[in-house]
């Protein structure tokens, strides 16, 4: 699950990219309206926690307009604004939940899978490309008939590349969606990583799913 935290505060924004960063979320970090825009034109962001206090643009600006666009991605206000006007303004501009600063971490770690959950629950929880299936709600994944347990950092990897078959994603793309964008770039966890998850799918007699594109990175080619 990748979370873009929309805060131009930068300690702020480093104290929770961090935390979530260690609760195993991908994080990426927007100082502005902006650069939240680019980073949401990706289409591969889980949440959003969302401070309406930006320079330029106002974040409720940026609420408006990803709810105008159609958009369904789970966003969290998370913002000193704390009169009770504001924050009928803020869930009635679309966002699912509101936390004022100063907060709990843990309490605002429980709103994100609280938050999480609920669109999982909305949409639909199961992800197929040819006879791989993954379970999204149990972390489970399924080929051929049969059951596929995963690690944390597989099942993210393999949601990754069941939400984009085909496409080649590069060992840098790789690297923020999965892990953060402040990983080590030098560091071969990513081979790692798709070496166990090769394993796990390669059953005997099935054909290889994830295909090394040489020089580019990593793709999964569905087989019929």
């Amino acid at each position: 699950m990748r979370i873009l935290v929309v805060e131009d505060d930068p300690g702020i924004a480093a104290f929770v990219a961090k935390g979530l960063h260690a609760e195993g979320y991908a994080v990426a970090v927007a100082g502005t309206v902006e650069d939240a825009e680019r980073e949401l034109a990706g289409d591969d962001v889980d949440l959003v926690l969302l401070d309406l206090g930006l320079p330029g643009a106002d974040g409720e600006e940026l609420l408006v307009r990803l709810r105008g666009a159609g958009s369904v991605v789970p966003v969290i206000v998370l913002t000193a604004r704390a009169e009770v006007a504001d924050k009928v303004r803020g869930l009635d501009a679309g966002a699912n939940d509101y936390v004022t600063k100063p907060f709990a971490f843990d309490e605002l770690v429980a709103r994100v899978r609280a938050a999480l959950r609920n669109a999982e629950q909305t949409g639909s929880s199961i992800l197929e490309v040819a006879d791989l299936t993954l379970d999204l709600l149990t972390k489970v994944a399924w080929r051929a008939g049969r059951r596929i347990d995963l690690a944390q950092r597989e099942w993210a990897l393999l949601e990754l590349f069941m939400r984009h078959p085909n496409q080649v994603l590069s060992r840098a793309q790789i690297l923020s969606r999965v892990w953060d964008y402040t990983f080590d770039p030098g560091s071969n966890v990513v081979d790692v990583y798709v070496g166990y998850l090769r394993r796990k799918l390669n059953a005997p007699g099935l054909e290889p799913l994830i295909q090394t594109v040489r020089g580019a990175g990593y793709r999964l080619v569905p087989v019929t």
